[in-house]
């Protein structure tokens, strides 16, 4: 951390260690920095993008212990200590997730733009329904295991997710065979 002794100033670093798609990574960033801009700019994984930089279209989706988050609203230094996983990470090897693999199947995506984030979302998702999360569709309140993927349960599961190019049909497509 830099030092600001004698200045009336807070410290404005944070010394963070984090593991990224696996790895060990430390490093002293600004407290304003977000968990996106430090993958972007800092470690160079640009598979989360930048889109609308307010939490609302869902490019820069990463996982975060697991679960989804906006990494461009979470700051990196709320991280610190976490295991952050992003669409880079998620291969094992040269073999594709079977979600990434549902995708290109399905052509679940146009330009591109929003796919990372649609995957990382999609990943959460499915995990979420496995382990028996209801969603608002949810039929019957909390179910008593997991929770079957229908169009609508993914609809509503991916809503943080926006695609510009409407390749919807074809997303909903990749998620439920990826889910099976």
């Amino acid at each position: 951390m830099r030092s600001t002794e004698g200045t009336g100033c807070a410290d404005t670093t944070t010394a963070l260690t984090l593991h990224i798609n696996g790895e060990r990574q430390e490093r002293t960033v600004d407290n304003r920095t977000s968990l996106l801009d430090l993958l972007r700019e800092d470690l160079r994984l640009t598979g989360a993008k930048k889109g609308c930089d307010h939490g609302q279209c869902g490019a820069c989706t990463v996982l975060l212990d697991g679960r989804r988050v906006n990494s461009c609203l979470l700051l990196a230094v709320a991280a610190d200590g976490t295991e952050v996983t992003t669409v880079e990470g998620l291969a094992d090897g040269e073999a594709l997730h079977p979600l990434q693999e549902a995708f290109l199947a399905h052509d679940g995506f146009q330009c591109g733009f929003c796919t990372p984030g649609q995957i990382c979302s999609g990943v959460a998702a499915i995990a979420e329904a496995a382990e028996g999360w209801p969603s608002a569709v949810t039929p019957d309140g909390v179910p008593d295991g997991p929770v079957e993927l229908s169009g609508g349960e993914v609809r509503e599961r991916m809503s943080g997710n926006i695609c510009r190019c409407g390749a919807y049909v074809n997303i909903i497509d990749a998620v439920r065979e990826a889910a099976r």
